[in-house]
Parts: C-alpha cells; structure tokens; sequence
C-alpha cells in the first residue's frame, strides 16, 4: 500500500463521519480535493518540483487523524507558553489541529478584528467563508488536496476596513499526543481594505519522541492599502515532519513582510505562492534557517507580477551543517504587461561540513523589457581570514565561529519589524548556534 492510499481508504471509510463533524462550508471542496489526489496520487522525487522533498515518505508513517473530534485531553495551561519577553500580544492556540482562545486575549484586540476557530466561523457565517476558502489555494497542489480532505478546523483572522491592530496576533500551534498523529490544520487571513495587523505563527512540538506530521494550509488575502507583517517560526523536533502551503493575493498598494524562521525541525517544505492583482504593491519576503545533524528544509517560492509597478525584496538564508539537506527553489514572474516592475530575489548560504548538502535554484521569468530584476545565489564556508583574524585577538574559534554565523542571519533579523522578537530571536540564533537541541519550553498559558 502506498503512502496515499492509507488516506484515500480513510476518507471513502468515513467520509459521512468527517462531514458530519464539519460545516458545509468546508465541505463543500472535499469531494474536489479527494478526485484530485486519486486521479494525480503522489508526486515523485523525479518531478522537479519535488526533487528534494519525499511525500511518500514523510506521509508513510502511520498517522492517527483526529476525524471524530475527540476532545483534547491535554491542558495546555499546565505545560506551555510561548514566551517573548516584552512582547504584548494577542494569544490564541492550536492544539494539535484544533482552536483554543487564551485568557483575556479577545479583551485586547480593538473591534473590529475577529480572531476565531475556522469551524465554528464557517457554521455561523457560511458566505464569508465560501467567498474565501480554497479561493487562493490551488487543489491541484497535493499538499492543499490533502489538507482540504481532511481539514476541519483552524483559524479565520479578519481585520476589517481600516482597523490597525494593536497588539500583535500570536498563533501557537502545538503538538501534544502520546501516538504518532497528522494534523489538518489551515489558516484564513483576511485583511480589509487600509487594514493593518502583524501576525505571529509559532509552531511547537512537545513530545519530542512521538512522529508528528503538520499538513498546513494558509490563505492570505491582502486587500487595498492593507499592510501586514506575518512571522512563522518553526521549533519543533526532529521527529515532526511539516508540509507548509501559504498562498496570498495582493490589492493595489498593499504592503506585506512575509519572514520565515526555522530554528528546529525533522523534515520540512514550505511553500510560497504570491500573486500581485493590484499595481503599487510590495512585498518583502525574509527567510532563514538552521540545520544540522539529519534535518531537512525543501523551501519553494513563487511571486507572479501580474500587474505593472509593484516590488519584491525576496532573500532566504540558510545555515547547514553535520549531515543536513537544505534546499531553496524560488521563481519570479513578470507579466507582458506587468512593466515598471521591481523585483529582486537572493539566496545565501554558509556549508558548515563536508557531509552537509543545499541546493539553490533561484529563477526569473521576464516577458517585460521595462523592469528592473535581480537574482542571485552564494554557497560557501566561514571565510577563513576572518576566522583568523579573530583568532588572533584572543577570541576562541569557536566563539569566532558563533559570531560569524550570527552577523550571516543578522540582516534577516534586523528586517523584523517588532523589537521584542527581534530581540528574542537574535537570543534563540545564538543559543541554536551553541548548540543548544531543543526549542523553548516549560512555561505556562491559561486555555479556555
């Protein structure tokens, strides 16, 4: 039995099961995502898109899906908080794939703003979801046929017009199970028109010897003049495979920052699909990752300039080392009519062994002649002057080398745009650079 027939005999088994716990508003692309994936299956590691990414392998395993929603058995109030010094946030959690508000975190939000459960969302506003949901995402796309198949809960995020949110809003996704388990978890971002709001996503795993596997699926909608800056980092364990799909659409003059931090991982692909609809819009996309020992990140862009006079500032960095896989593939697109383009895309990376592996494949595609692009990669080591340099004023090479990979990530930190957790990270780089092996932890939030 292959890896995706395990899910295709789950859903034609309970199908009625799966529906009845979920709104028809989720529903309704189930029976689509299902055709999808029998008639296309699995793409294999000889399609080129998924070169460095094994799906049969990471989907393999034999997942438990909480399809009969089963209540959770774990407080999270007892064993957890995502803790950013001085950073006054909105908290709201995902425990394994299902929604939980914090204490008193609705109370700091300004009206205007909802932040709340995908389900009960599409139950008691049925049209707003079917006039976003599945709208962006592509399923065709494996990961999104998947996630939609099994989907039945996440977030809705919806600024209205002209709200700015104060404070930020934090998603903590958790992973909390004694048996292996998927999860299906997807996220709607909705930003009005002149809205604004800055959206942190972290990810956590706290049974570091249980395999998880996060299926996540995120729709981003950025409407006129809106601005928003969405963080995602990852800290999870080595035996958590995540499969990442996030797909946005810019209005005229929107501003988004999309950064993407991967501090502790097992197996990871993200994936970046980013259409402009409207002129005068920018985006500004930041990534960086660690990997060491046997970990993997597969990362997959796609900006498409459809329309004339909007910018992109894409750069991913990448430190790998020990016997870790790291790869970049992006690709800009411009339109015949998209002239007056801005679009600039760079991948940097530092090999820290002779066994550790990444491959860069940064692309454009130009069928404009008034644009002004740019793409580059860089592979390479720890400049050895510099080391020697150091060295020679009484610093240890070890400390040397510590300081060198720090100031590599220090332009993808500095491009956060919230002090508190661009302090904070700058703390958790230098302690992954020490060689510290797992992620936060230990700390305590109320759940209701």
């Amino acid at each position: 039995m292959g890896a995706l027939d395990q899910y295709i005999d789950l859903w034609q088994e309970h199908s009625d099961l799966i529906v009845s716990n979920s709104p028809d508003a989720l529903n309704r692309l189930r029976p689509a995502a299902a055709s999808s994936l029998i008639e296309q299956g699995l793409p294999s590691q000889k399609d080129e898109d998924y070169k460095h990414t094994n799906l049969e392998k990471i989907l393999s395993p034999d997942y438990g899906i909480n399809i009969g929603r089963v209540k959770m058995r774990v407080n999270p109030a007892e064993t957890f908080r995502c803790d950013v010094p001085r950073l006054s946030t909105a908290l709201f959690l995902v425990v394994n794939d299902s929604f939980a508000a914090t204490v008193g975190c609705r109370e700091v939000l300004p009206e205007g703003v909802e932040v709340m459960s995908l389900a009960s969302f599409a139950r008691n506003n049925p049209e707003f979801i079917e006039k976003y949901y599945g709208k962006l995402a592509d399923i065709n796309n494996p990961i999104v046929a998947l996630n939609t198949l099994f989907c039945q809960d996440g977030v809705v995020i919806r600024v209205r017009k002209g709200v700015k949110v104060e404070p930020a809003v934090q998603i903590v996704n958790i992973f909390n199970n004694s048996a292996p388990l998927l999860a299906a978890r997807r996220m709607l971002i909705v930003m009005e028109e002149d809205s604004e709001a800055k959206v942190l996503v972290c990810d956590h795993t706290q049974n570091s010897d249980v395999d998880f596997c996060s299926l996540q699926v995120i729709e981003v909608f950025a409407d006129k003049g809106s601005k928003l800056d969405f963080y995602d980092l990852e800290e999870s364990t080595q035996q958590t495979s995540r499969l990442s799909s996030l797909w946005m659409k810019q209005e005229e003059g929107s501003e988004v920052l999309l950064d993407s931090m991967t501090l502790y991982n097992g197996q990871t692909r993200n994936e970046f699909f980013s259409r402009f609809a409207g002129s005068h819009a920018r985006l500004k996309m930041l990534g960086m990752c660690i990997e060491d020992e046997t970990r993997r990140l597969d990362t997959v862009s796609r900006i498409s300039h459809d329309v004339p006079e909007c910018t992109t500032d894409e750069l991913f960095k990448y430190v790998v080392d020990g016997d870790a896989m790291g790869a970049f593939a992006g690709l800009i697109y411009v339109a015949e009519g998209a002239s007056k383009t801005e679009a600039y895309q760079s991948n940097r990376n530092l090999v820290g062994s002779d066994t550790a592996v990444m491959h860069s494949k940064p692309q454009l595609e130009i069928y404009n002649d008034d644009v002004k692009c740019s793409h580059g990669t860089a592979i390479g080591q720890l400049d050895e002057k510099q080391l020697f340099y150091m060295m020679t004023r009484g610093i240890s090479e070890d400390q040397a080398r510590l300081m060198l990979k720090q100031a590599f990530m220090s332009d993808v930190i500095d491009g956060i745009s919230l002090p508190p957790l661009r302090d904070r990270l700058k703390l958790m780089v230098e302690r992954r650079f020490a060689g510290e092996k797992s992620a936060c932890s230990g700390c305590q939030v109320g759940c209701k």
